[in-house]
C-alpha cells in the first residue's frame, strides 16, 4: 500500500529526533572510533542539519536524545559489553555538561530545540522525558536520525512503536558499522518498524505542509 508522506509527516503532529549525535560518539575524540568513521564516510551530518533546518522552518519540534554520565559513574551500570567497552576506552567520557557529551555543532542545539539526556539504557525512551515531551507537543509521528543502526536506533524505533508512534526513518540520515551490516538492518529490521525514506523527502513534506 502506498505511503502518503504528506499525511504521515504533517507538521502539526510530527517531531524530528536526533539520536546520540554527540561529539564523544560521532566525533573524532570519542571512544567509538569506528562509528565516527562510518558517520564521516556516510556524510549523514550535513543532511541531518538541512533536515533540522527544514523542520524548524515548519515549526516541527526538534529533539536531541543524548547519553550522559556522572564523574563517579552513578546511575550507569556495566551490564553489557557495550558499556564495558566504552568505560575501558578511558578518557573523560560523556560527562554531563562536558564537551564530549555536547551535540556536534552542525546540529545545534538551536533556540527552541529540546535536549533530552539519559544516564542509562540503549533506547532514547529509557528513563528519559522523551515520551512525555512528545505527548505534550501532540506528536504522533517521530522522524529518527543519527546513530546507530547497531543498537540505539533499533531500540528507539521499537520503543516508539510500542508507545503508539508512527516512525519515519530517512535512510541517508542514519548509519551504523560495518556499513554492510547497517544496510541489512535497514532492509530486514527497520523496514518492518518504520517508513523508510530520505532526508530531502522529509524536508519537502514539511515544506508542503506549511503551504
Amino acid at each position: 500500500m502506498p505511503v502518503d508522506l504528506n499525511e504521515i509527516l504533517a507538521p502539526a503532529h510530527t517531531a524530528v529526533v536526533t539520536v546520540e549525535c554527540q561529539r564523544g560518539v560521532v566525533g573524532t575524540a570519542g571512544a567509538l572510533s569506528a562509528l565516527a568513521a562510518a558517520v564521516r564516510e556516510a556524510g549523514i551530518l550535513p543532511r541531518i542539519a538541512r533536515l533540522l533546518d527544514a523542520a524548524r522552518a515548519a515549526s516541527v519540534p526538534v529533539l536531541h536524545g543524548i547519553v550522559v554520565r556522572r564523574p563517579d559513574g552513578g546511575g550507569s551500570t556495566l551490564n553489557c559489553r557495550l558499556f564495558a567497552a566504552t568505560r575501558k576506552a578511558g578518557g573523560p567520557g560523556l560527562l554531563a555538561g562536558g564537551e564530549l557529551a555536547a551535540l556536534v555543532p552542525e546540529l545545534g542545539p538551536r533556540d527552541g530545540d529540546y535536549v533530552v539526556p539519559r544516564h542509562h539504557g540503549v533506547s532514547l525512551f529509557h528513563d528519559s522525558e522523551l515520551d512525555s515531551i512528545l505527548r505534550s507537543l501532540g506528536v504522533r509521528t517521530v522522524v529518527l536520525t543519527g546513530v546507530s543502526l547497531n543498537i540505539a536506533l533499533v531500540g528507539t524505533a521499537i520503543e516508539a512503536v510500542n508507545r503508539g508512534y508512527q516512525v519515519v526513518l530517512p535512510a541517508d540520515g542514519v548509519t551504523g558499522t560495518p556499513r554492510e551490516y547497517a544496510e541489512q538492518v535497514l532492509e530486514h529490521t527497520m523496514r518492518l518498524l518504520a517508513t523508510i525514506t530520505r532526508c530531502d523527502d522529509v524536508a519537502a513534506a514539511f515544506q508542503r505542509g506549511t503551504r
